[in-house]
């Protein structure tokens, strides 16, 4: 039963993590074999102002994303989960994480268009000045954050309020009994007993906040002045536009290297694996 699955695990996701790791320490453009250089590669990653800018571009965009999706999508969850287990209300809040991240990320460059867009004209109907949300440094980050919050709230609101569903209903009535309130409930036994559902819920976002590309590509593709270059943004031009896949694979490892020290960090400060509900 296990196999078919772990012939895809080692042909797709071990084998080429183990060649991307080796081309890292090569030069290799594709024309010609590759040529071991060792720590070349890193060294001039290390030196390289653009991957230092990528780095913080994408650490801002993890926080952003990561802040408001999970509050928001706390909220949701537990809004849904004392107020209404409606199938209907869980089908609406899953229906943006069903259009896909390139449609999504067309469908607000529209909406955000500083001349023809929607929301521009809603602004400046209000006598408001237009505001270039994915054409100016300070505003095209956030704008991109909050974009994909929109799409993945739902589906991260989902999976916390599978976690709310685990907690006992007993728990709650006894503090009711103790008369708490709903706000006292949420901080002493919702949070708590939620704790290493909200632990794997964060280390699931901050993956793949960490790997955001489309969004990026389809709106910005890195303006304006790098400032939207995503790592994994910088890590494509150098491999299928420059054809410098050598360097490519050696930020690809230093991607690879942060996620882990990150999850590793997440996971034992979170207490992941340990749980209040006993």
């Amino acid at each position: 039963m296990i196999l078919p699955a772990l012939i895809g695990f080692l042909l797709f996701m071990l084998w080429p993590t183990i060649n991307g790791i080796w081309l890292s320490f090569t030069d290799y453009n594709l024309l010609t074999p590759a040529n071991f250089v060792g720590f070349t590669n890193y060294e001039r990653m290390f030196s390289d102002p653009i991957f230092w800018n990528a780095a913080g571009v994408t650490l801002q965009y993890v926080v952003i994303n990561i802040g408001v999706q999970t509050v928001m999508a706390l909220v949701i969850a537990v809004l849904m989960h004392r107020l209404t287990e409606s199938t209907f209300v869980r089908s609406v809040v899953l229906a943006p994480y069903l259009v896909s991240n390139v449609v999504a990320a067309l469908i607000f460059l529209w909406i955000l268009d500083m001349q023809l867009g929607i929301g521009n004209q809603m602004i400046a109907s209000l006598g408001l000045d237009r505001i270039p949300f994915l054409g100016q440094e300070s505003t095209v980050i956030p704008t991109i954050a909050l974009i994909n919050v929109w799409r993945h709230m739902g589906y991260t609101a989902l999976l916390i309020f599978a976690g709310l569903q685990t907690i006992p209903s007993s728990v709650y009535e006894a503090a009711r009994v103790d008369g708490a309130s709903e706000w006292r409930m949420f901080w002493r036994i919702t949070i708590p007993l939620l704790r290493p559902i909200l632990a794997l819920v964060l280390i699931m976002t901050i993956i793949g906040s960490f790997q955001v590309f489309d969004t990026v590509a389809v709106t910005t593709n890195g303006g304006p002045v790098n400032s939207s270059r995503v790592l994994q943004l910088y890590i494509y031009e150098m491999a299928f536009g420059r054809f410098q896949f050598g360097y490519a694979s050696a930020l690809s490892v230093a991607l690879l290297a942060i996620l882990l020290i990150v999850t590793a960090l997440q996971y034992r400060l979170s207490r992941a694996g340990e749980t209040d509900l006993n």
